[in-house]
């Protein structure tokens, strides 16, 4: 019992993150995360090769 006015509120929070604009600088948030969008694109990463198998 009780858990109804956290549950509202719990789904009033949901809505509201689900349904809200969000302009987000996607530009500046690269910048703060320190991401190199053009080195990734020159040299994009590759998958390491598997180990030899071991103990034959």
């Amino acid at each position: 019992m009780g858990r109804g006015r956290a549950k509202a509120k719990q789904t009033k929070v949901a809505r509201q993150l689900k349904y809200a604009n969000h302009n987000i600088d996607y530009d500046r948030l690269r910048e703060e995360l320190g991401a190199d969008t053009r080195r990734e694109e020159l040299y994009p990463s590759t998958v390491p090769e598997q180990e030899p198998e071991r103990g034959r």
